[in-house]
């Protein structure tokens, strides 16, 4: 079999993953001092593995002995890119199973270096890794040797190859690397959003605080079945058993899925944890276009939040990046799913013939079992760069951990296209427009804005362009001043059109769905209007 090329992370997957979560929710830096753990060698069971994480939390918080060699700290960015696996190492190369382990070296933003280990028959041994398993691109002869001569520091993570398009290449399916952070891919994807494993206090009063995966074990896999992943979370405020279990888009299935459980137990009392937190990229689509010079139509990893009630409709929630920070809640009893969506799959979309932004993965979390109450933040920060990953959703229970506490979550988390089903009774939005409000060609008031959402799929194709429509459309401020809705006789889609009255207002926040007869027809089309200029 053969092995994906070494090239797969490109400078914008990098900045997209972990590398730029670094500005995404605080200055921070990812080599903050954590506590480095003695790995678990011998007999290794998840719940064995769960009392140690335990135990530990009941220690003293001790920092980490960062990486002192100079010539790997002192990698930039492009050094860094130079130092790369050889695919001919990577371990499990030609078993049965198609899984292969390749490591990511240490240096550049990566400074802290992590312990992997196979488990095989219930017992865990080290995936030991060398210099000798990296090749160094460097053109400068001496500065090559210097390198592949100096003391091997360890491995700043490592990722998961699969023959996930055709069956004789082993394609890049996982990255572990940095903090918590962790990507994916589906079927025909490209890197683009990421998850953690534990999101703490973000973008609160004081520092947020970076929890990170200090080891993992991988086990062996000896026939069908996921790949299990366990991984060790450590920070000041907690620590943590994670498994992960790792099930590879089939020939029947575009999506990745991963069934992971954390065990948390809390050192000290935290203010806000995010579970499940996904970490996106949205710079502008058709709502904010015009605030950048670009040739592009739109450009960002993901376009919408999807949050899924327990009953109700689903809820789609257009992203936006203005100036001001947006804060979103969507508070549900016993919800069924939240996720970061790229739903535009077409090129014409995005044209960008480089970046490919419509193969970015979509993310969805689904709990496994209650939850309890709470619910899901979405945060938007303004960027001004397709670098900055300015995106975070993630569900924060009601009630917050206390120290001594120790709690389980267990969700379900899917990665690929997630395209809406041809068969859904609900239509869903597809792209969201903002304007000049009132009649075109007409002086109208600056303060008014109108808002073009358009649908698709559902009910709606069977029924007449005739059938009496009811507009349920809600605004927290300001005045909506008329609504419409119809069919588009060029491509078939439905059109909601709303104006809606701004003046004096700096937040609106908006809500519409379409139904007949006292049926639903469609999800709920919301937004958060943050005063973009006219």
């Amino acid at each position: 079999m053969l092995t994906a090329p070494n090239n797969r992370l490109s400078r914008r997957a990098f900045l997209s993953g972990a590398a730029a979560s670094i500005a995404l929710l605080t200055s921070t830096s990812l080599t903050q001092t954590v506590l480095a753990i003695e790995p678990m060698s011998g007999a290794f069971d998840y719940d064995s593995f769960s009392q140690r994480m335990k135990d530990l939390a009941a220690q003293p918080y001790q920092s980490p002995v960062l990486i002192d060699s100079p010539v790997y700290t002192g990698l930039n960015y492009d050094g860094y890119r130079r130092v790369q696996f050889n695919t001919d190492k990577a371990r499990w190369r030609g078993d049965d199973h198609g899984f292969q382990i390749q490591a990511f070296p240490p240096g550049w933003l990566f400074k802290e270096t992590v312990s992997v280990y196979e488990i095989t028959d219930g017992d865990a041994h080290p995936f030991a890794f060398d210099s000798e398993d990296f090749i160094y691109h460097f053109d400068d002869d001496t500065e090559r040797k210097t390198i592949e001569t100096a003391e091997f520091p360890g491995i700043a993570g490592f990722r998961i190859n699969y023959p996930l398009n055709t069956p004789d290449l082993a394609d890049e399916l996982v990255a572990f690397l940095g903090a918590s952070y962790f990507r994916a891919l589906g079927r025909g994807n490209i890197y683009g959003s990421s998850a953690r494993g534990l999101l703490i206090n973000s973008w609160r009063e004081g520092p947020e605080e970076f929890p990170r995966f200090s080891e993992f074990y991988v086990e062996r896999p000896t026939g069908e079945g996921p790949l299990t992943v366990y991984a060790a979370l450590e920070s000041p405020s907690v620590t943590g058993a994670y498994r992960f279990l790792i099930s590879p888009a089939g020939e029947n299935q575009q999506e990745t899925v991963m069934d992971v459980t954390a065990r948390l137990y809390f050192r000290s009392d935290i203010g806000e944890i995010g579970i499940a937190p996904l970490t996106s990229m949205f710079l502008f689509a058709e709502t904010n276009r015009h605030q950048f010079d670009d040739f592009r139509p739109q450009v960002h990893d993901c376009s919408g939040l999807v949050f899924e009630p327990e009953a109700g409709l689903p809820q789609w929630r257009q992203l936006n990046n203005t100036p001001q920070l947006g804060n979103s809640f969507f508070w549900d009893a016993n919800m069924r799913a939240f996720g970061l969506y790229q739903r535009n799959r077409n090129f014409d979309d995005y044209q960008d013939a480089g970046a490919h932004y419509e193969r970015r993965p979509s993310m969805r979390v689904e709990p496994t079992h209650d939850w309890g109450q709470g619910q899901v933040r979405l945060i938007e920060i303004p960027a001004k760069s397709e670098t900055d990953d300015n995106i975070a959703a993630f569900w924060i229970p009601n009630e917050p951990p206390k120290a001594g506490q120790e709690r389980e979550y267990g969700y379900r988390l899917i990665w690929g296209d997630l395209v809406p089903k041809e068969d859904a009774e609900l239509a869903h939005v597809v792209e969201t427009r903002i304007g000049q409000g009132g009649v075109s060609g007409v002086e109208n008031a600056a303060t008014l804005r109108k808002f073009v959402i358009d649908f698709d799929g559902g009910r709606l194709a069977d029924l007449s362009p005739d059938t009496i429509f009811e507009v349920d459309a809600k605004a927290s401020a300001g005045e909506i001043t008329s609504s419409t809705f119809s069919q588009i006789d060029a491509n078939g889609l439905w059109r909601l059109v709303l104006d809606v009255e701004t003046e004096g207002q700096n937040l609106i926040e908006l809500r519409a769905s379409i139904g007949s007869g006292g049926e639903p027809l469609t999800e709920a089309w919301l937004y958060q209007w943050r005063g973009e200029p006219a």
